[in-house]
């Protein structure tokens, strides 16, 4: 009973979140200038559609390591299902990332996405996304595009 309300408490919020975006942040320009910050890094992780599509041509996954220093601690369990949750959450308040579509499975602080999606930009940024969560040392992307 105690997860059913989590999740009915997470799924409110999501929905408000989304409701949000749709109908106020679509239209601020503060908001749409942030897609442009979001290309730019992408250019920088060399997350774009070309390396994307060169990348899973040569050796079939994408694979990008943090520059962030995490330590030698060993993540927990909780610290890892954490990181994948966050991860989700993000992708929910995504619009061009099907949440239900990308599978995220942590171990470490080593991120694995799985599934299909529409183009080699959105595995791009699913990856963008995942590398600046907090604790994660590396992702590893087997996304594969599908139309």
């Amino acid at each position: 009973m105690k997860d059913f309300f989590i999740g009915l408490l997470v799924g409110a919020f999501l929905t408000a979140g989304t409701g949000w975006y749709f109908f106020v942040a679509r239209k601020d320009p503060r908001v749409t200038h942030a897609w442009d910050t979001v290309d730019a890094q992408l250019a920088a992780w060399h997350l774009g559609s070309d390396d994307i599509k060169a990348e899973l041509a040569h050796s079939g996954k994408v694979l990008r390591r943090s520059v962030r220093e995490v330590g030698s601690a060993v993540a927990s369990a909780s610290a890892d299902a954490a990181i994948t949750g966050k991860i989700k959450a993000k992708y929910a308040m995504d619009r061009e990332l099907s949440v239900f579509g990308i599978s995220v499975n942590t171990t470490d602080g080593r991120v694995t996405l799985a599934g299909n999606v529409k183009s080699a930009h959105q595995i791009g940024k699913a990856m963008l996304i995942a590398l600046e969560t907090d604790g994660v040392r590396e992702v590893t992307s087997t996304l594969q595009v599908k139309r």
